[in-house]
């Protein structure tokens, strides 16, 4: 019953975590972005270490660094994205309005002398798309921010996460030090083992999608410009970063650009399929080339699982577990894993009593 007592024990006091984080999440994206900051950015300290840099010098020195990139993209960056941002909202209605026109030509010139005969219900649907989607982009902003002011406010994210990942990035040795010392002695070196195999997935995962993220909002961002997409960068860097969350980020991003080259370029459709192509191109790059190379095989998922994971966290903590989903499934498999191994060796799967082997001189 060895195995029964300790699993009881730890999926209690997972439970029991899970309804905490539930309870807090609003409080807690300063907290997560900052942790996730110091997890990524640790190895760059560790390195600094081997070369006989203190640790507090390379953690102010990469703060420093952190801080200069995020002041150089506040000013030539996001400016620009701001003045994109604040065109597309303006140009939203006229948009919807001409794409409900073509939705209506379309239709009329497929149709032909059928097209009286469905064109209330045409009219209907474009009525309904017309009315859904200011709607649904309000549920959305809304949805985010009533998540909770103290997690979604500006000068709180701003204010505390810095605090958070410079601590956190000074401390990390000494955290793990910690965490090391609260574990039980029995199981000491198998829970180190675990650890072990969970932080190789979630920072492949962290890391390596990080990184990928950013390439793929630079190629997104440049092919969209040159291709004289409307809000092309706007669209190409959101359509980048949002490829951290699996499936959802890259497939809204991709309705969002084919939607605007529809409206930009219609009936030309030489344009159109530029940017589907440059669509398809950057899920070949990160397929066939990026995630290989750079993530690997390490995070291990089923595109299954993912969807799951993305739909089940979402719903349970809300903005956070779309950030969190992946990682934290990926963790949840590895000891999934071993919970499956230890059930069938345990007595619960085998039984209590084995079968007596057979006398060989019997057979």
């Amino acid at each position: 019953m060895h195995f029964e007592r300790h699993a009881l024990f730890w999926a209690a006091t997972a439970l029991l975590f899970a309804y905490i984080v539930q309870l807090i999440a609003p409080a807690l994206l300063p907290f997560a972005i900052g942790l996730t900051l110091a997890y990524f950015l640790s190895p760059v300290v560790d390195a600094m270490g081997r070369v006989g840099i203190p640790r507090w010098i390379a953690t102010i020195l990469l703060v420093a660094a952190s801080t200069l990139v995020i002041v150089l993209a506040l000013v030539f960056v996001v400016p620009i994205l701001l003045q994109q941002a604040a065109g597309l909202l303006e140009s939203a209605p006229g948009a919807i309005d001409r794409l409900k026109t073509l939705i209506e030509t379309t239709a009329r010139d497929q149709l032909g002398p059928r097209y009286p005969e469905a064109e209330a219900t045409v009219r209907s649907a474009l009525d309904s798309l017309s009315a859904a989607t200011p709607s649904l982009l309000g549920s959305i902003a809304q949805g985010v921010w009533s998540q909770g002011t103290a997690a979604y406010n500006f000068f709180t994210v701003i204010l505390i996460t810095p605090v958070v990942f410079f601590y956190v990035l000074l401390d990390w040795p000494s955290i793990v030090a910690k965490i090391d010392s609260w574990l039980p002695r029995d199981e000491a070196d198998q829970v180190r083992a675990l650890a072990t195999e969970i932080d190789s997935r979630i920072s492949a995962f962290i890391r390596g999608q990080g990184v990928v993220c950013i390439l793929l909002a630079i190629y997104y961002a440049l092919a969209y410009s040159f291709a004289g997409l409307n809000y092309g960068l706007l669209v190409g860097v959101a359509t980048g970063l949002a490829a951290f969350i699996p499936v959802f980020g890259w497939s809204i991003g991709a309705v969002v650009a084919v939607l605007l080259a529809i409206v930009q370029f219609w009936p030309e459709l030489t344009p159109i399929f530029v940017i589907i192509g440059i669509l398809l191109g950057g899920q070949a790059l990160e397929s066939a080339i990026l995630s290989p190379y750079i993530i690997g095989s390490e995070v291990g998922l089923h595109p299954v699982w993912v969807i799951f994971a993305l739909l089940t966290f979402s719903y349970l903590f809300g903005f956070l577990g779309l950030l969190v989903a992946v990682p934290v499934s990926a963790a949840i498999g590895v000891l999934v894993r071993f919970a499956l191994e230890k059930y069938l060796a345990s007595s619960v799967y085998q039984g209590e009593v084995e079968a007596a082997p057979k006398d060989p001189q019997q057979l």
